[in-house]
C-alpha cells in the first residue's frame, strides 16, 4: 500500500475513528448516534402499524427514510428547508438513497403490513454524511425490527428473517492521484474523484455513486477505490454486529477524547 500522506495522518486504507451508540434516545423503536470522525448523525427508526395506501392488502411491509442537516451542521448556517418551503434536490436524493439501500435487505413479506421510517439528521458534517447515515440507519432498523417482534406486530419465521443481510456504506475518492478511503470534508472538496459505495454485509454491491470532478479516472484507480470500499464496509459490518450485541457504545480506531 502506498505511503501517500493524508492531512489527518491516516493511511490511505484507514477509516476515521468511528463510534456507534445504540438506544441514544428514549423515543423511537430504534435510535443510533453514529460518529465518523467529526461527522455526527442521529438515526431514529419509527415502527408503525399499517402501510401506505398503495401497499394496503398486499401483506407486504414498507421501509422509507428521510435525511436532513441541521442549520449549523456546517461552518456557516443554512436556512431550514421548512422555511424555504421546499425540500432541496440534494436532500431528496440522499433520502431516496438511504431508503432504497435499506429496502434491498428487507423481506417485506416477513415484515408484514408494518412501516419503518428512518429519520437521519446530520448534527455535524465533515464529509461522508450519507454513508454514515446508511451505516447508522441499518442498526436503528435492526432494533426497530426486534421491537416489532417483541410487540407481536412482526411474526418471525425461522426460514425467512425480516433482515436478509446487513448494510453499510463508505466514501472513497482520488486525492492527488491516489485512491483513499473515508474522505473528510477537506479531502472531499479537493478530490479529483468522489465515490460512495453501499454494500451488504455479505459483500454484495447495492449502489456505487462515482463522479470525476476534474480528471477522469482509469480502470486501475477504479479498482483501487472499489477494493478500499470493500475493506471499509467489511470493518463497518463487524462494528455494526458488535453494536447490536452490546448495550454500550462501540468504537473503531483511536479517539482523541
Amino acid at each position: 500500500m502506498t505511503t501517500f500522506s493524508r492531512k489527518d495522518g491516516r493511511r490511505v486504507d484507514e477509516l476515521r475513528p468511528i463510534r456507534i451508540t445504540r438506544r441514544y434516545l428514549d423515543q423511537g423503536e430504534g435510535s443510533v448516534y453514529v460518529e465518523f470522525g467529526k461527522t455526527k448523525v442521529l438515526c431514529v427508526a419509527t415502527l408503525e402499524e399499517g402501510v401506505p395506501r398503495w401497499r394496503k392488502g398486499s401483506g407486504l411491509g414498507w421501509v422509507t427514510a428521510e435525511y436532513a442537516m441541521l442549520p449549523r451542521a456546517t461552518n456557516s448556517r443554512s436556512q431550514r428547508e421548512s422555511v424555504k418551503g421546499k425540500v432541496g434536490g440534494r436532500t431528496s436524493e440522499i433520502s431516496r438513497l438511504i431508503g432504497r439501500s435499506l429496502r434491498s435487505v428487507v423481506d417485506f413479506e416477513a415484515l408484514g403490513e408494518n412501516t419503518i421510517v428512518l429519520d437521519c439528521d446530520v448534527l455535524q458534517a465533515d464529509g461522508g454524511t450519507r454513508t454514515a447515515s446508511i451505516t447508522g440507519a441499518y442498526v436503528a432498523l435492526a432494533d426497530a425490527v426486534n421491537c416489532g417482534i417483541e410487540r407481536g406486530w412482526i411474526k418471525p419465521r425461522a426460514t425467512t428473517p425480516v433482515l436478509r443481510d446487513s448494510m453499510s456504506a463508505i466514501s472513497v475518492g482520488v486525492v492527488d492521484g491516489v485512491a483513499v478511503l473515508d474522505l473528510p470534508y477537506v479531502e472531499d472538496v479537493a478530490a479529483e474523484t468522489d465515490m460512495n459505495v453501499v454494500m451488504t454485509g455479505s459483500g454484495k454491491f447495492v449502489e456505487v455513486q462515482g463522479t470525476a470532478e476534474e480528471q477522469p479516472f482509469d480502470r486501475d484507480l477504479l479498482n483501487d477505490m472499489i477494493d478500499l470500499a470493500i475493506s471499509g464496509t467489511a470493518q463497518l459490518t463487524e462494528l455494526q454486529l458488535q453494536a447490536l450485541d452490546s448495550e454500550q457504545a462501540v468504537e473503531l480506531g483511536q479517539w482523541d477524547c
